[in-house]
């Protein structure tokens, strides 16, 4: 049989009490929306996997996408008994921050997002990435990272220029090689 390379060809049943949210979700789910998750559930059963990052040293899955997958499993008896306590998930090896890249393509791709949530992981990735890295991991344009800085009141070092002073210089379209104290 060939070996694919993407995660979804090895999707395997984890049992709940070895699943676990990840503490940096930025989406929200509205409680009608919730319902509908339910009742597709209900009728149709899990049709996607959750995505996770196993931690080997704790032994858990960390949720990626699809803590709301995982939620109606943990509120719904009916679903649980039916599922006989086990999700498919389908398992990513990558590293925090491109885990939380993850997390945000995903959630941008289904299109409803909460954008201060998003902004702290923002603000979290700068830690490590530079504007244009998270530009090209999350699909967003510079002004999208800028804005989402700006919320957050953090301070951007762009080409080592702070955020308020780039932002001038952006909108007035002058040179960014300015001698700044």
């Amino acid at each position: 049989m060939k070996k694919f390379k993407s995660p979804v060809y090895n999707v395997i049943a984890v049992p709940m009490n070895k699943i676990e949210a990840n503490d940096y979700n930025p989406n929200h789910v509205a409680k009608r929306e919730m319902d509908l998750l339910y009742q597709s559930i209900k009728c149709d059963g899990y049709t996607m996997p959750i995505v996770a990052y196993y931690d080997n040293e704790r032994d858990k899955y960390i949720i990626v996408d699809g803590f709301h997958r995982y939620s109606i499993m943990l509120l719904h008896q009916d679903i649980y008994k039916r599922e006989e306590g086990m999700l498919p998930v389908s398992v990513i090896e990558k590293d925090i921050s491109d885990r939380m890249a993850s997390t945000i393509r995903h959630n941008r791709a289904r299109g409803k997002h909460d954008v201060e949530l998003q902004a702290s992981l923002v603000a979290m990735l700068k830690d490590g990435w530079d504007e244009m890295k998270i530009i090209k991991e999350l699909g967003m344009t510079l002004e999208e990272v800028q804005r989402l800085v700006g919320i957050k009141g953090i301070a951007s070092e762009i080409k080592g220029i702070p955020y308020s002073i780039e932002k001038q210089i952006i909108e007035v379209g002058e040179d960014t090689s300015l001698d700044i104290d």
